[in-house]
């Protein structure tokens, strides 16, 4: 029976299109925690509140798995150099949104990976997320290495910027462990100033409630008036605060996945939209993102962007 070592799960990963991998110690995250809470008293979540379920496993995640040692941090590379239409009968489309579910992309990328890693040893186990469990992955991204926590609460690396997902691997493996690296912010603050909505209410701080990224996917209810005017044309989710990042206009370079290559959906003609009936909504988004939303949402983002 062969020892895993961090090599052999770097190569392995790597083959199967993750771009960074990194190691941390299993640990309580006492100081995360406090500020979790601290954000949901302040209402920050807005309506989010499965934010509040499971405070215990984000808090430790051997509440998940019991014989946990580390966690692995993967990240993988969804940049492409295609930008949007910028014009009145268009909503804009997140970039992360423009091709299929990456849910579905790389689950099935961590399933391969836990395979291959149990077929060296049989003794490994592990838990496996793609920001849908209670487990903080920005937090474990960075004590793993991968990069550090910008002001706009996004993962952000120095090889190839923010444009990024991430998963976690829960497992009862010990490792080398990596160190954090230097947030190198510094005195920047592009990403605070250039939110239309003033949703970065301070540094490393979003409210959800002002965030158009909240307001056009997870809101269920009619987009604040006050916001008139501010949304840039974005009909499901915003780039805005990526966009105008110095290490993303600098770093970003195109993914190697071409399951990350489609502009299908990069952005939309609002008359279609609100035109579309909830079969070709359906059809048209089975298997995409933008399927979050609804039909619903998605007329309601569509009438705000041209009332």
């Amino acid at each position: 029976m062969a020892r895993l070592t961090n090599e052999i799960v770097i190569a392995k990963a790597k083959e199967l299109g993750f771009d960074m991998i990194g190691f941390a110690k299993v640990e309580q995250l006492n100081k995360e925690t406090e500020r979790l809470k601290q954000w949901l008293e302040n209402g920050y979540h807005a309506s989010m509140d499965y934010m509040k379920k499971n405070i215990e496993k984000r808090f430790d995640v051997r509440n998940i798995l019991p014989e946990a040692k580390s966690v692995i941090s993967l990240a993988i590379n969804y940049y492409k150099k295609d930008q949007h239409i910028n014009k009145n009968g268009f909503g804009k489309i997140s970039r992360y949104a423009w091709g299929k579910d990456y849910h579905l992309i790389i689950w099935e990328k961590l399933e391969l990976l836990e395979d291959e890693l149990k077929d060296i040893d049989p003794e490994f186990i592990s838990k496996s997320y793609v920001d849908t469990g209670p487990v903080m992955d920005k937090v474990w991204a960075v004590k793993a290495g991968i990069g550090w926590m910008g002001k706009h609460t996004n993962v952000i690396t120095r090889e190839i910027g923010s444009w990024i997902f991430l998963a976690e691997m829960i497992t009862n493996y010990e490792f080398d462990y990596n160190e954090p690296i230097t947030d190198y912010c510094g005195t920047c603050r592009a990403c605070i100033d250039a939110c239309p909505t003033d949703a970065i209410v301070e540094e490393y701080v979003v409210d959800a409630n002002k965030c158009i990224s909240f307001l056009t996917i997870e809101n269920k209810n009619e987009i604040p008036e006050n916001f008139k005017g501010k949304f840039d044309n974005w009909i499901f989710g915003c780039d805005i605060c990526q966009e105008v990042c110095p290490w993303n206009k600098k770093f970003s370079k195109p993914n190697k996945n071409h399951e990350f290559n489609s502009v299908e959906n990069k952005e939309l003609k609002i008359d279609e939209i609100l035109e579309m009936t909830e079969e070709e909504f359906k059809v048209k988004f089975q298997s995409s993102p933008i399927s979050r939303a609804k039909l619903n949402g998605l007329k309601r983002n569509a009438k705000f962007l041209i009332s």
